[in-house]
């Protein structure tokens, strides 16, 4: 069985005014060019009251680094109360979105994700020695891109949000 660790795992909250379907494109486009995972959604729903909607969306993404190494990432948004209003930006009337939005990210390091090391006892044995004496480096370097990939993309994500409400 594979070998699965949490590298990374954090949220940012932000209220305001920002386009939802634009923040939604965003958030997708960064994480397929800029980190190369393959995004799938596995929850949308809505809920609506009134006048308002909650969103609740939850992406898996993974990418393949080696044969041996898997990256995978959970990607949550919670949207709460997003209503329809009208900004006027440079004289002209736009209509956008204002709400509460939350988003999260916990992003895993995957080794052994094929279980080539599963076979025997043995092998088993021959992956802890790879890991501990062979390896120690590379796992190292992989963590902490991860790491930074991930705490680059709510950077990113956060920015656009306050730019977003500055209009």
């Amino acid at each position: 069985m594979a070998e699965k660790d949490t590298v990374y795992s954090s949220k940012i909250k932000y209220s305001g005014v920002f386009s939802f379907k634009d923040f939604y494109k965003f958030c997708y486009e960064w994480l397929t060019e800029e980190t190369g995972l393959t995004i799938t959604e596995n929850k949308y729903s809505e809920k609506i009251s009134g006048d308002s909607k909650s969103i609740e969306i939850k992406w898996s993404g993974t990418r393949e680094m080696t044969d041996y190494f898997k990256i995978e990432a959970d990607v949550s948004f919670m949207v709460m109360g997003l209503t329809k209003v009208e900004v006027n930006e440079n004289g002209k009337k736009i209509e956008t979105n204002k709400g509460t939005v939350q988003l999260g990210i916990k992003s895993s390091l995957v080794r052994d994700y094929n279980g080539k090391f599963e076979t025997t006892a043995f092998n088993k044995f021959l992956r802890g020695v790879y890991e501990k004496w062979v390896i120690p480096s590379r796992i190292n370097e992989f963590q902490g891109k991860i790491s930074s990939d991930s705490d680059e993309f709510l950077a990113q994500a956060k920015a656009y949000l306050d730019l977003e409400g500055k209009r």
